[in-house]
């Protein structure tokens, strides 16, 4: 198929993009400015297309000719992203419609049973979906919480929390479910929805295990061979919470704030695990959480390639933010510190 990949420069779409070409596809690759596509490998084999979610006729020009579309926008970091990212989904909604396209694929956010409470960051991820779904285009909805993997927002925030702090303070409220998904899997399940058979409706994407956000903080610390005993700490204000913890970890505010206040709730696969399901045939057996962690702190042959198909999509990649990485790393096999990274952080902080 011919498929515009939207947000195609960013953690997920950069990793898609190889797939998708490695089955054949002809790929549109989205982007604000069309010169960023020969800042990666596979520049030369995609139609780079001008793409911009406030620019409604860019949406429409993006879309023409396309068989399917996958949506990887997110801009939790960009003001009322609530309304913006809403917005731009009616956008890609009505094009879609309006040139025939087969399908769009969503990668959302798992949703809580209890709907009466949820963070702006659910929210949006929510309404973004019933905009597709309530369409006229085949839409498949692939809902997943923390995605695990070198450069991806909310492995960061884990690794940030974990390498920076001695100790690990954690609010009462925090203690909730999380099911924490590979990264490689999530592209399979994106690539296995693109395929012969349409699969229209929502779907809840995990891994196999569920535990606390703050047992995948220690599972975290294992891995890296780093001691960090956590604390309880009652009474402090979300809010309060997601500026600390922009702050200790370097990352955008909007982003983490939006993160950590969706930490209130449960964040599991309510209605079946589609990976162990639906996408069986395509992922096989899901990477469970502490090779995910091994495999994205792991040195490879193309370490920091630009996520081109040699490169492991869990391991780090030249297109990941300037804030991605830590002091961590395996190298044959062994864990290895790097002192230096972190009294070169610490410097700039002072």
């Amino acid at each position: 198929m011919r498929i515009l990949v939207t947000g195609s420069t960013g953690y997920i779409g950069s990793r898609l993009v190889p797939i998708l070409l490695a089955d054949g596809h002809d790929v549109l690759a989205a982007m604000r400015d069309d010169a960023k596509a020969a800042s990666f490998s596979w520049g030369d084999r995609v139609t780079p297309v001008h793409f911009d979610i406030t620019d409604p006729e860019s949406i429409d020009t993006a879309l023409t000719g396309a068989d399917a579309v996958v949506y990887l926008v997110h801009s939790m970091d960009d003001g009322d992203f609530v309304r913006k990212d809403r917005e731009a989904a009616e956008a890609v909604a009505r094009a879609a419609e309006k040139h025939g396209v087969d399908r769009i694929v969503y990668l959302s956010g798992h949703v809580p049973d209890d709907q009466t409470s949820l963070s702006d960051h659910i929210r949006s991820r929510l309404q973004v979906e019933e905009v597709f779904t309530n369409a006229t285009v085949n839409s498949t909805v692939l809902r997943a919480a923390i995605i695990l993997g070198s450069g991806s927002t909310s492995f960061e925030l884990v690794r940030r929390m974990v390498e920076r702090l001695p100790a690990t303070p954690v609010p009462s409220w925090m203690v909730k479910k999380v099911q924490p998904i590979a990264t490689a899997d999530v592209l399979q399940v994106i690539a296995a929805s693109l395929g012969e058979r349409a699969m229209p409706g929502s779907f809840d994407i995990g891994g196999t295990e569920v535990l606390t956000y703050p047992e995948l903080l220690g599972r975290y610390a294992a891995v890296a061979d780093l001691s960090r005993p956590q604390f309880r700490v009652p009474f402090v204000p979300t809010p309060v919470v997601g500026r600390a913890v922009a702050t200790i970890t370097g990352m955008p505010p909007g982003t983490v704030i939006s993160l950590v206040d969706s930490l209130h709730h449960d964040m599991v696969a309510r209605r079946g695990n589609a990976v162990t399901s639906d996408f069986a045939d395509a992922v096989g057996d899901p990477i469970g959480i502490d090779e995910s962690i091994r495999r994205a702190l792991t040195v490879t042959a193309h370490d920091g390639t630009d996520a081109e198909g040699t490169t492991d999509p869990q391991a780090a990649a030249d297109s990941d933010p300037d804030w991605a990485g830590g002091f961590v790393r395996i190298e044959d096999g062994r864990v290895r510190h790097d002192a230096s990274g972190l009294a070169k952080v610490l410097a700039r902080r002072r």
